[in-house]
């Protein structure tokens, strides 16, 4: 039996079959890859096609002897559904799409998550990206978000969706995308290096306090 990671593969409630997530960046999919999946989905005689809530598409439901061939068929990296390690970015629509949006969420999205996606942390990470303050993305609750504004990006650390629910806090406003991404860099470095295994930041900003945590990432 496969244990969960191993190969791209998640154990399913009967402890049988697994399913398989392929990375979709920011959950941007063209038709041509929509119908791989779909194709793979029907040759493996998959249980189901489940949209998850990190914009990917989960193939549910496969026999362990055909993992490696529904991979070699998709011809698709694994999205990080598990693991400590920074999970796919989620971003909204932004002025790409939406009417609202006020900043480019997807294309910022894109990025952090090229740059970022599968990293290992000492916890998992997870980032979203909000064109305007609607939050569509989930911002409020990730261990580091970005909502557009008027005058910029607000960047905000902390949040946790989980088991002990957790608000994410303002630490800026009015930034710029440069200044926006010097930060998130900064604020992963520190992390990487001080927190303890299974750690999020939100618990780590609690055990040091907000402004300490600041003052030791170098985040003016």
């Amino acid at each position: 039996m496969l244990n969960d990671g191993e190969k791209g593969v998640i154990i399913q409630r009967d402890k049988k079959t697994y399913a398989v997530a392929p990375h979709i960046p920011c959950g941007v999919v063209s038709p041509q890859t929509l119908r791989k999946i779909a194709d793979v989905a029907e040759k493996y005689n998959a249980a189901a096609l489940k949209m998850t809530s990190a914009e990917r598409i989960a193939i549910v439901g496969l026999d362990e002897k055909d993992i490696d061939s529904v991979w070699k068929d998709l011809q698709m990296s694994p999205g990080f559904a598990i693991g400590l390690c920074v999970r796919s970015v989620k971003a909204c629509p932004g002025t790409t799409f939406c009417k609202r949006g006020m900043q480019d969420s997807l294309g910022i999205g894109l990025e952090l998550d090229k740059k970022y996606h599968g990293l290992e942390t000492p916890g998992k990470l997870k980032i979203g990206v909000s064109g305007c303050p609607n939050q569509c993305a989930e911002t409020c609750i990730k261990d580091i978000g970005l909502v557009g504004a008027k005058n910029g990006w607000r960047l905000l650390i902390g949040g946790n969706g989980g088991g002990k629910a957790r608000l994410a806090q303002e630490i800026a406003k009015d930034l710029t995308k440069e200044q926006a991404f010097d930060m998130i860099e900064k604020i992963i470095t520190y992390y990487k290096a001080s927190a303890k295994a299974h750690q999020r930041i939100g618990a780590l900003i609690e055990k040091m306090g907000l402004e300490e945590f600041k003052k030791a990432a170098n985040i003016q």
